[in-house]
């Protein structure tokens, strides 16, 4: 099968590209992700996705443009939930813009199917990706090939150890790194984690 694989990082490859080889299959990397920010960050992770590919022998495309007015543009207009544990709508928008331009670079390259790391991370919205990856494979008519790669989150964490590459302390964009190290954030995600807790005790009590 001639696959593109749409990167989001070098170590979140790692299990995927292991994984389909094992399959019979030789996927292409394709590396769009313009959710990622500061700039730095962007270009650390853009060097270590194409770090990754030599030493494992990829072959990878790469978008070199930093996008971080595009990425604003779609993003900073949709209204969030107030409950931090809630999936995040801008996180759907993120999902759809990537795999959109993932499956129309696939459907243009001549490839018979596409699909993501993204499916390896546990730490995504695993049902909302695969509902809108079928949706572009279906708008640029080339198939969308699933897997789950979950299983071997792990085995890819290893194997990014041993080859060396740079690990990323954060999902990517600015609100993600504004979650992951704020303390007001991490404080009120414990107030709320709490009193959900509180009445999920209540409720059984009651029955």
């Amino acid at each position: 099968m001639n696959l593109l694989l749409h990167m989001c990082c070098g170590p979140c490859s790692c299990y995927p590209v292991k994984k389909l080889r094992s399959d019979g299959i030789e996927p292409v990397g394709y590396f769009f992700n313009p959710n990622i920010h500061p700039y730095l960050e962007w270009d650390h992770r853009l060097k270590t996705a194409k770090e990754y590919a030599d030493k494992v022998g990829l072959k990878i495309y790469t978008e070199e443009h930093y996008l971080l007015k595009d990425f604003l543009a779609k993003v900073m207009t949709i209204e969030e939930p107030d409950n931090p544990f809630l999936p995040r709508n801008r996180c759907r928008s993120c999902y759809a813009w990537r795999l959109d331009e993932a499956a129309r670079f696939a459907a243009e390259q001549g490839f018979e199917a596409f699909t993501s790391t993204l499916f390896y991370s546990i730490h995504q919205q695993h049902e909302v990706m695969k509902e809108i990856a079928e949706a572009c494979g279906k708008k640029y008519g080339i198939d969308f090939y699933y897997e789950d790669f979950r299983p071997g989150w792990q085995e890819g964490i290893d194997i990014s150890l041993e080859l060396g590459l740079y690990r990323q302390p954060y999902c990517g964009c600015i609100f993600s790194e504004e979650e992951r190290f704020s303390k007001e954030i991490r404080k009120q995600r414990k107030k709320i984690g709490r009193a959900m807790k509180a009445e999920r005790e209540r409720m059984e009590s009651l029955e």
